[in-house]
């Protein structure tokens, strides 16, 4: 079976669940997590619930480890955290939870960033994998790079990776 075809029976709406990792970002100017909830639900995808956390990996780890443990959640969907700061340790946490690596993933991200902000892309550790059969997607905590990874990566194949995921 092709692409295609799997595509056309794939689940047209997929339970996400969105988890804004910052030491600075309140719910008033979280603007990263408000575009990913907006495109998702514009996309006719059902949310779950937001939560804010601070890049701490205990606190991810356990935020995201909530969400695995739920029946209604299918896709983990985090934003910030993928820098190389010191504070940045986003990408270390997820990355040691993940079974599978989608490891194109963060690859098209940076090709597609590179042709928006050039040579900065290679600072983003923006990943996506499948743990316990459901998808973890992590997003740098850009506004445009948030909207830039959901529109032409993340809801183009968001229920081709439930379908696959889950299988």
């Amino acid at each position: 079976m092709g692409h295609l075809e799997h595509k056309a029976q794939s689940p047209a709406v997929a339970n996400c669940y969105i988890l804004t990792i910052s030491d600075t970002r309140t719910e008033a100017t979280d603007a990263s997590g408000r575009a990913i909830f907006d495109l998702l639900w514009a996309g006719g995808h059902q949310v779950a619930g937001r939560k804010i956390v601070r890049d701490e990996p205990d606190q991810v780890r356990a935020a995201i480890g909530d969400q695995l443990a739920s029946p209604n959640v299918q896709v983990v969907i985090t934003t910030g955290g993928t820098g190389i700061t010191s504070r940045d340790t986003t990408f270390e946490t997820i990355d040691a939870l993940l079974e599978k690596r989608l490891d194109g993933f963060g690859e098209l991200f940076r090709m597609l960033s590179f042709q928006e902000i050039g040579s900065a892309a290679m600072l983003s550790r923006a990943c996506a994998g499948v743990v316990q059969k459901k998808v973890i997607i992590s997003l740098p905590g850009s506004e445009n790079a948030v909207r830039l990874a959901m529109t032409k990566l993340v809801l183009p194949e968001l229920g081709h990776l439930v379908r696959e995921a889950s299988r």
